[in-house]
């Protein structure tokens, strides 16, 4: 008769096995640590940071124009990935303040500075450096956080100045590894993995700051207040749209979810106050209009819009009124 032994499990060898299992998992995070950190975006006005930033996230965090200026504080663009957790502040062009509202605006820039874990320097690659890139390069020179160059709206530059221009920026970076070509909002996605990957990769490991969902930290009636600033911007000319603000003075969530939205726009002179109003309201019921489409679209309600506009002189001039208003809290 034949017998079939079966030997026990050994025991022993298997716990040999998990100890090796985890012990390379371990050595695996190591190498691969889930890093974050905080990115300063900085540049002279008007090279597309915002719209970088935008592009980078993924969503709509920051409001652009084409005319120069548009951001004035600190804006928090938080981009997730499965090892890592990139933060990115978007700031207002480095420029020589002249006003209350300027050096607020300066002092934002600062405060990104002091406290980043890596610099995205922004460059419009279009044009070759002037004063205004050298002065932001200056400032950032001395910071030791590691630093890269986005050398943006590379898809305005020409065949014949480019080279020259890259050769130029390059120089005033000094470290071509670091510089990566983007495009604006026609920026291509291989450009944006290589950029992200070279900034990753430089964050130190950390845990998530916030939650996975989360793709900024500005409350939603500031973001509305932004939005309606942004048609502002779009629709208005000449010296208006840069002496106006925006503050929220009810913003409800009713029953039937709609979103009940009233705003003031604040201007500083009565001449600023009919331009912005329109021939028979058109002006305002315009910007009214795109205003509410645009909150809509990035908030996810419906939306019942009612605009007032008031005139408060050189409000651009007075520290009491620059923080209220820039930050949409008046």
């Amino acid at each position: 008769m034949t017998t079939t032994t079966h030997n026990a499990p050994d025991t022993h060898a298997r716990h040999d096995l998990a100890s090796d299992i985890e012990m390379q998992a371990a050595d695996a995070s190591t190498a691969h640590p889930h890093r974050a950190g905080y990115v300063a975006i900085v540049g002279k006005p008007n090279v597309g940071k915002s719209t970088l930033v935008n592009a980078l996230v993924g969503r709509k965090v920051a409001i652009t124009s084409p005319k120069p200026q548009t951001t004035r504080r600190r804006i928090l663009g938080i981009l997730n990935r499965p090892n890592a957790q990139v933060l990115f502040v978007d700031t207002p062009g480095i420029h020589i303040p002249k006003q209350a509202l300027n050096a607020y605006m300066m002092r934002e820039v600062e405060l990104a500075l002091s406290d980043c874990d890596a610099i995205l320097f922004v460059v419009d690659i279009s044009r070759s450096p002037d004063e205004d890139d050298r002065r932001v390069m200056e400032r950032i020179r001395p910071i030791a956080a590691p630093k890269f160059m986005a050398l943006n709206k590379a898809d305005l530059m020409d065949a014949a100045d480019g080279p020259e221009h890259v050769r130029q920026f390059f120089e005033l970076f000094g470290d071509e590894n670091n510089a990566v070509f983007t495009s604006g909002v026609k920026i291509k996605q291989e450009n944006l993995d290589e950029l992200l990957d070279k900034i990753i990769a430089a964050l130190p490991p950390g845990p998530q700051y916030f939650p996975p969902d989360q793709y900024t930290d500005q409350p939603e009636r500031m973001l509305a207040a932004e939005l309606i600033r942004e048609q502002a911007l779009r629709f208005l000319e000449q010296e208006v749209p840069h002496a106006v603000a925006v503050s929220i003075n009810e913003y409800v969530i009713r029953p039937n979810k709609t979103l009940y939205l009233a705003a003031t726009i604040y201007v500083e002179r009565e001449s600023h106050k009919g331009i912005l109003i329109g021939k028979g309201g058109q002006m305002l019921k315009r910007i009214g209009s795109e205003s509410r489409r645009e909150i809509e679209r990035e908030l996810g309600h419906k939306v019942y819009l009612e605009l007032w506009v008031k005139v408060r002189e050189h409000w651009r001039r007075d520290e009491r009124y620059v923080e209220r208003l820039v930050s949409a809290l008046e």
